[in-house]
């Protein structure tokens, strides 16, 4: 090779390779402080790509996982709510039953009213409870309705059972008559905003001469078989699909329900008839009024995705609509024995729709359990696959580190040694 000095290429040429070496040293030293084998887009385009998009759904499931675990905070909030009601309905239950024995004087009735009065006005405290500014059980949080009317229903007379049939022929869900003679008193008590109402005829008579009496309580329509329409707008239908005796109050909403209904037969000598009653009288509720509500429904998102979510409708958990209570105020009577014996099958419609409510919160709460669960065990899948794409092998990258710190220092030694040949011309002019 020719000497000259104006174009040292050996030391051009180690010079280009120490560039090289010391660049790929940064980058070996970049992968070994950041832990990360792609660091921005240049390392790996379509590896940063995938891997940012991973990330994204990382905090998107785990965002989601945080509403979960929120909302069953309000749940918890909600159900604790409901529980203190139905503790109260429990003690309320008794103390009507206590109030319907005729050991009480009237006075002894006007001290168990102001209990009830009083667990009556905690029960509506319970229903504005209150999570993050928001009322949960007030109504506020109901699903869409076009509004409900009560129905009341009573499986365990025949299916075959009409109104138009005498009370002395009716039979129960077998077929046994209930043996009720012509000549005794059916009574039917009646709970409407608190006040309670009766009506009475002789057995001879059907249910259709009761229902007379009650109009501006139940419709005069009132059909045989139960077709009624719940709140979703689903037919509501008895457990054996069958047909069944029901009352259907006169209006819809909350002010036009029917707390409950009581029936009892005497004989002549007025000595309850219990076998007829225990059939007659086992009319339970199987549609609950509410009043016409827009879908207010708790959305939870619980998804990384639009519309993943879970809609939860929380029911009015006022005392006016467990029809407990008036519209004004007035809260169902016990002054009298026949006042408590009506309160009793009230208490039973109330505690339902207490113990429905309960039931719907603590479902939801064990789906946003199983939510959470899968939440957690998808965003951990998901980081384990972005990191095998980002994540640098600790033990690969500082072999290469080393690797590439040894070859920049004989890259520099190197081009010390090119940089001096050109020192040996001078020889030449010796």
């Amino acid at each position: 090779m020719a000497m000259v000095v104006k174009n040292n290429m050996s030391a051009v040429s180690t010079l280009n390779t120490l560039n090289k070496n010391s660049s790929a040293l940064a980058k070996s030293l970049q992968k070994v402080s950041s832990g990360m084998k792609i660091n921005s887009a240049a390392d790996d385009a379509s590896g940063y790509a995938i891997s940012e998009r991973m990330r994204v759904q990382i905090r998107g499931l785990d965002q989601s996982n945080q509403n979960t675990q929120n909302g069953t905070s309000m749940m918890k909030v909600a159900e604790g709510a409901v529980s203190s009601t139905v503790d109260i309905l429990k003690t309320l239950k008794e103390k009507v039953i206590n109030a319907a024995n005729d050991t009480n004087t009237d006075a002894d009735r006007a001290t168990i009213q102001k209990e009830l009065d009083q667990s009556i006005d905690q029960i509506n405290d319970n229903a504005n409870v209150t999570y993050n500014g928001k009322y949960l059980v007030d109504g506020s949080k109901n699903a869409a309705t076009d509004g409900t009317c009560t129905a009341l229903t009573n499986e365990s007379l025949h299916s075959g059972t009409k109104f138009t049939d005498a009370f002395s022929a009716l039979s129960d869900r077998n077929g046994n008559s209930l043996n009720i003679n012509s000549l005794d008193t059916v009574t039917m008590s009646w709970v409407k905003e608190g006040v309670t109402c009766t009506a009475s005829v002789q057995a001879s008579a059907s249910m259709n001469a009761l229902i007379s009496q009650a109009s501006t309580a139940f419709a005069t329509s009132s059909v045989d078989s139960f077709i009624g329409k719940d709140l979703a707008g689903d037919t509501v239908a008895t457990a054996d699909k069958g047909n069944a005796l029901t009352l259907v109050a006169a209006g819809s909403g909350v002010s036009s329900q029917v707390s409950g209904v009581t029936f009892s037969v005497t004989n002549t000598k007025g000595q309850v008839q219990k076998s007829a009653n225990a059939v007659l009288d086992n009319f339970s509720e199987s549609i609950r009024a509410q009043n016409k509500s827009a879908d207010n429904q708790i959305t939870l998102q619980v998804g990384t995705k639009a519309n993943q979510s879970i809609k939860v409708g929380l029911t009015d958990m006022r005392a006016e609509a467990l029809g407990l209570q008036s519209s004004s105020g007035q809260t169902i009577q016990i002054g009298t024995q026949g006042q408590a014996n009506a309160a009793i099958n009230v208490l039973d419609n109330a505690v339902q729709k207490a113990l429905d409510q309960q039931t719907t919160i603590g479902a939801v709460q064990s789906r946003l359990s199983y939510t959470s669960s899968n939440l957690t065990t998808a965003s951990e899948n998901v980081q384990s696959s972005e990191s095998t794409i980002r994540d640098a092998d600790m033990a690969k990258e500082m072999t290469e580190y080393t690797k590439n710190n040894v070859l920049l220092q004989a890259a520099q030694s190197m081009l010390a040694q090119a940089n001096q040949s050109s020192s040996s011309v001078l020889s030449l002019l010796q």
